[in-house]
């Protein structure tokens, strides 16, 4: 099979398209022949040499931890042909990608290949942060990068929850951001009393997906450090009291995911979809750290 894939570390000039054996279903497995995969800051990090934690890696190394696709091996009670969307560690930029049956769910007839190949990671990251903060009716939450694949679905699960929400974003994106149901902050100086103007009652919790001065002016602003989770800064977290977040990730909790997007009730938004072959640009892209929504890349 091809893979996008790397032999050493370092930027995104070291991702080749290699010819690698093709993988096979065992017991309880599925095989998915690759559709899309989502690409992420996860994945770019595998790249520059991080390891997640419990995997014992080879080489090469194919990174990508979210895909969607046609089921074409199966070891398990799902059907050959089923049109599936799931998560794994690394491994889903390929061709082929093999899973646990337990972490692949049906793929809505409504959800685009595009969508559905990054919709696993943004949607999943934000409901389990969600939880960790315990969001709830009534309250206001400052959503930090909230053009991003997290952010937008965590302005839209928190509304769905009946909270208020603001959202920081870029000049460019503000617009986007008031069009998921968030009050639109611009970053840069000034940004806690933007912040208080657009929220009066005062904020409850903070999911910040920006790190820096937005995770400082979100100590000022929130009276309780255990409701301000940080999606980037996990070296800090800890000696300032904040959460990271936790796995969680689950086929249940995707299918329900996929679930709201099928009765138009999430809205998942792509910017860029890449051939496969130009993964290199889109490693590039997602280092940027700008943009709204989602990043992909497509197999044919």
């Amino acid at each position: 099979m091809k893979a996008v894939a790397f032999t050493e570390f370092g930027g995104p000039e070291v991702l080749r398209v290699l010819e690698l054996p093709e993988p096979h279903a065992g017991p309880g497995e599925v095989r998915v022949r690759v559709k899309a995969a989502g690409v992420q800051p996860y994945d770019a990090a595998v790249r520059a040499g991080w390891e997640p934690p419990g995997l014992a890696l080879g080489w090469p190394r194919v990174p990508g931890n979210e895909f969607a696709g046609i089921v074409d091996e199966s070891g398990s009670d799902v059907a050959v042909g089923t049109e599936v969307l799931g998560f794994t560690a690394v491994q889903a930029a390929a061709e082929f990608v093999v899973v646990p049956a337990s972490d692949v769910t049906p793929k809505p007839p409504e959800m685009p290949w595009e969508v559905a190949g990054g919709f696993t990671a943004g949607t999943q990251t934000a409901s389990i942060a969600l939880e960790a903060l315990q969001v709830k009716a009534g309250e206001t939450l400052l959503v930090h990068g909230a053009a991003g694949a997290v952010g937008t679905a965590a302005v839209q699960l928190a509304r769905l929850k009946g909270a208020e929400v603001v959202g920081t974003a870029s000049a460019d994106n503000q617009s986007y951001v008031r069009s998921l149901g968030a009050a639109a902050v611009v970053y840069g100086d000034g940004l806690k009393e933007r912040v208080e103007a657009a929220a009066p009652q005062g904020i409850d919790a903070v999911l910040d997906g920006a790190g820096g001065v937005a995770l400082e002016v979100s100590l000022e602003l929130v009276k309780w450090r255990d409701r301000i989770l940080t999606l980037v800064e996990h070296g800090k977290a800890a000696g300032l009291g904040v959460l990271v977040s936790k796995s969680g990730r689950s086929a249940a909790r995707l299918a329900a995911l996929a679930a709201l997007y099928a009765k138009g009730d999430l809205r998942f938004h792509v910017r860029r979809a890449y051939p496969f072959s130009e993964a290199a640009a889109a490693h590039r892209e997602i280092e940027t750290g700008h943009g709204r929504g989602k990043i992909v890349l497509t197999f044919p």
